[in-house]
């Protein structure tokens, strides 16, 4: 009867090298899926956005109409290597990090902001 045993391992270990193996790149195919959906959907756009605010920051000059990250809105008076002197009223001069003007926003936005103001306070 050991005979009998012997060969079931046998015909066991044969089949066991048989069976080919469940196709290597083709398991990795649905992680490396999610990888090229993420670097499309969250990574590329952001590092796009990235790209424009340095730029905008880096073309910023004397005269411009800005919003900061702390909601400010006012008129670049001085250009400095890292800083600007934004006049947000008369009289009123700040001083802010070039990386904290959020936007530009167009030429007149000011001057229409301080007479709205000015309206509601009357």
């Amino acid at each position: 009867m050991s005979f009998f045993i012997s060969d079931a391992f046998a015909e066991g270990a044969a089949a066991a090298d048989a069976v080919p193996q469940d196709g290597g790149w083709l398991g990795m195919l649905p992680l490396l899926l999610i990888f090229v959906l993420f670097y499309f959907m969250l990574i590329r756009p952001q590092a796009k956005r990235a790209k424009e605010h340095k730029n905008m920051v880096a073309a910023l000059d004397k005269g411009d109409e800005v919003v900061t990250n702390g909601g400010l809105l006012g008129r670049v008076t001085d250009v400095g290597e890292s800083f600007l002197t934004v006049k947000i009223a008369e009289g009123v001069e700040v001083k802010v990090q070039r990386q904290s003007v959020s936007a530009l926003v167009p030429k007149g936005t000011v001057k229409s902001e301080v007479k709205n103001s000015s309206k509601k306070s009357d």
